[in-house]
């Protein structure tokens, strides 16, 4: 509390200086007094600032000006830019329609092999033919897996999907199909 009220002194005084040194005419008195602290509290010093009334001269009126007025010269034309050619419409999608097969990709325990279905020129669906599942942990894991890829193939309406963790070989092999399928598409 007590540095707060001696930075708020502080900046008082500051700014009734700054004052009487602008205006130059300002009376300023200050004083510091010991107060004494209810029970219980330390006493402290509090500082009181008085200022005096400033005085503010008015400005005085400007003369006019000597120099004699030149005309102002009128600003030359802006040309409007010619416009521009409205861009050729996007075709509906990147692909031809129709329904594509991947060639067969190695996932390291099994290959994967994709069919992707294409409407409107996007990617409409994408079925996987095969996939490793001999082993439990295979199915389990493609399982998993699966549902991801697919669903990010169609958002991404590309091969360039994010691998699935813990499915990186099976990622990999269905980005490879996948790519040989959508290469077809565009042919």
């Amino acid at each position: 509390m007590k540095r707060f009220l001696t930075s708020g002194i502080f900046v008082l005084a500051f700014s009734t200086y700054a004052l009487y040194q602008y205006f130059g005419s300002a009376s300023v008195t200050y004083s510091a007094q010991n107060t004494a602290a209810p029970s219980g509290q330390t006493a402290g010093n509090q500082a009181i600032v008085q200022a005096a009334p400033v005085a503010i001269p008015a400005p005085a009126p400007s003369a006019p000006s000597p120099i004699a007025s030149a005309p102002v010269p009128t600003p030359a034309p802006v040309p409007t830019p010619a416009p521009t050619p409205a861009a050729a419409p996007k075709p509906q999608g990147q692909y031809i329609d129709g329904t594509y097969t991947g060639s067969s990709a190695n996932a390291y325990y099994g290959y994967v092999e994709v069919q992707v279905s294409v409407s409107g020129g996007k990617i409409a669906d994408v079925q996987f033919l095969q996939y490793p599942s001999d082993r439990s942990t295979s199915r389990y894991i493609n399982s998993q897996a699966m549902p991801i890829l697919r669903s990010e193939a169609i958002q991404a309406q590309s091969a360039s999907v994010d691998g699935v963790s813990g499915a990186s070989d099976t990622s990999a092999a269905f980005r490879e199909s996948l790519a040989s399928a959508l290469a077809q598409a565009k042919s």
